[in-house]
């Protein structure tokens, strides 16, 4: 969970959303598309597609490129042809990590994901070398500094959460996939202040990473994160406030 909720943390420090934008639109409208072309077009009766519908909206997504995205998942436009497709490896540091990708050419993907852990000091594996190590889970961090501690922990339990942590002063809050939609709009209801908000492959276990050696894990997922197939990076990994603040700055 450390490596999760620090990993977000600097993105958010580094202002990676806002700098980004046209690539957060690409990863949502892909998600999109592929929740259209499995369970149709219409979000009512597509959980799926609802949820990646609200959060293109969160992000200020431009209405007509969803009705595209959606169209192309159902067929109604070309384009559409899109596979999700996970890797999974072990990167700098022995860090055990999922890379979820969306691709309309799986050699092309392959190869560059192929080429980042090994630029990087890692190794591409075998599908399940190390997905057992995480969970898909209902991700949902608070802001902190906006909401008192007992508060938090008194509506998790009024929500029925699966689970809290609010180690190192990082409120998040967990739940069963199946109750993340459910969850999501009882925080918006409440007006909770949500910075984030995801199904995640969280991990059961995390790897200390020293000091020294967290620059080279972090720009390992940074660059990760920046190839266009890439979804999600998912990672294990634990580091140091002192790390932490020196990759932040």
């Amino acid at each position: 969970m450390s490596g999760h909720s620090k990993w977000s943390t600097i993105k958010r420090k580094k202002g990676a959303a806002d700098a980004k934008r046209g690539k957060i639109f690409t990863r949502l409208l892909r998600e999109v598309t592929i929740a259209a072309r499995i369970g149709g077009g219409d979000p009512d009766g597509n959980p799926r597609l609802r949820s990646a519908i609200q959060e293109c909206k969160a992000n200020n997504c431009p209405n007509d490129k969803v009705d595209r995205a959606i169209k192309k998942g159902t067929g109604e436009l070309e384009g559409g042809a899109l596979d999700e497709v996970t890797y999974e490896g072990y990167g700098p540091g022995g860090v055990a990590v999922l890379v979820e990708t969306m691709t309309d050419n799986r050699n092309r993907t392959v190869g560059e994901i192929r080429h980042q852990f090994s630029k990087h000091g890692g190794n591409l594996g075998e599908n399940g070398c190390v997905s057992y190590m995480f969970d898909l889970r209902g991700y949902f961090l608070v802001d902190s500094e906006q909401m008192d501690e007992d508060d938090f922990i008194g509506l998790a339990l009024e929500l029925e959460a699966e689970d809290i942590s609010t180690d190192n002063g990082t409120f998040e809050l967990f739940t069963a996939p199946s109750e993340f939609d459910a969850m999501r709009e009882a925080l918006a209801e409440r007006e909770v202040p949500v910075l984030e908000k995801q199904l995640s492959q969280i991990p059961s276990t995390s790897v200390a990473v020293p000091d020294e050696d967290a620059p080279q894990v972090l720009r390992f997922l940074e660059a990760m994160e920046d190839l266009d197939d890439v979804q999600n990076v998912w990672a294990n990994f634990d580091i140091s406030e002192d790390a932490l603040a020196a990759a932040s700055d």
